[in-house]
């Protein structure tokens, strides 16, 4: 049994990593979140220490330390703008971390934390979670075992309608999120690298507060991507649905089914992290950069653009 602490305990994804340290049989032994509302912690483990100032759970940590208490993995579910220092906090401690997509905001984070990483001895891990998906899986090995030169023609498509509040919250302030197609795109960019290769151009169509869309060409692929977070963007047939989510991957006119199977995955993402299988640094940085260009890129009107980009 492997002993964790949790940084963000409050936030909208810890859920998954609570009950993925109960599911692979572990104990979450401490729990930090500026905000109190984290009652969720007694349907897992209510016996955890929980703090709302860092100071105070950084001098726990180091009592239970000096107590003999060691403490394995430290899980991150912090805003994104945090996430670089939180690792370091882990290593400096002795525990491995465990950190939610985007691991960090710029390609040049990660040059650091790899020097950390190499002075600590320890371990960073990343949730890359589609990378565990049995469709995705699939079509990877589909891909490889092609060994074709024509490239393969891809639509992505990710609407996932959100409030008012979104803006509000530091999920709406770009210099903490990194906008929209770090903070609900980066796994799909991370995807699509991993099953066509390396990225050779990056051209962005459309990029505002709550939409961005784009081409992209990887080695294997092109690549005509859309993300929104407003309701008008859903197709008509799925408003009058009632459905608040889209979803769409075609591979040349094919869709790639993935909506399901989705809520096992950060217990798989924890089973192959304690195997130490988990995916790290390395793995991170082609979406990392992916996701800083689109940022930094000038618009552009010309190109192949996604048929949602009007």
């Amino acid at each position: 049994m492997k002993n964790f602490a949790l940084i963000g305990a409050a936030g909208y994804i810890a859920p998954r990593h609570l009950q993925a340290i109960k599911e692979t049989n572990n104990n979450l032994i401490a729990a930090l979140d500026k905000f109190d509302s984290v009652g969720i912690m007694d349907r897992y483990f209510p016996k955890a220490d929980f703090f709302v100032e860092f100071e105070r759970f950084d001098r726990h940590i180091e009592k239970l330390k000096r107590n003999g208490t060691h403490l394995d993995y430290v899980s991150i579910c912090t805003p994104n703008y945090l996430h670089d220092s939180h690792i370091r906090m882990a290593l400096r401690r002795g525990a491995d971390a465990i950190c939610e997509k985007p691991l960090v905001l710029n390609p040049w984070n990660i040059d650091a934390l790899k020097d950390i990483e190499k002075e600590s001895g320890k371990k960073i891990n990343t949730i890359l979670q589609l990378r565990l998906h049995p469709s995705i899986i699939a079509l990877k090995n589909k891909v490889e075992a092609a060994n074709s030169n024509q490239k393969y023609e891809v639509n992505l498509t990710y609407i996932t309608s959100r409030g008012r509040w979104y803006d509000i919250s530091w999920k709406g302030d770009e210099s903490k999120s990194g906008g929209i197609a770090t903070n609900i795109g980066v796994h799909f960019y991370d995807m699509l690298s991993w099953i066509f290769g390396a990225v050779q151009e990056n051209i962005v169509h459309l990029r505002t507060q709550n939409k961005a869309s784009g081409y992209l060409e990887f080695e294997k692929a092109r690549v005509r991507w859309f993300l929104s977070i407003d309701e008008n963007s859903l197709p008509e047939a799925v408003k009058q649905k009632g459905q608040r989510t889209y979803r769409s991957i075609t591979v040349n006119e094919e869709e790639i089914e993935f909506s399901s199977g989705f809520t096992e995955l950060h217990n798989r993402s924890y089973e192959e992290i304690i195997k130490g299988n988990g995916f790290g640094l390395v793995d991170s940085e082609e979406s990392i950069k992916i996701v800083h260009d689109i940022r930094n890129l000038t618009i552009l009107k010309k190109g192949e653009k996604h048929p949602f980009c009007s």
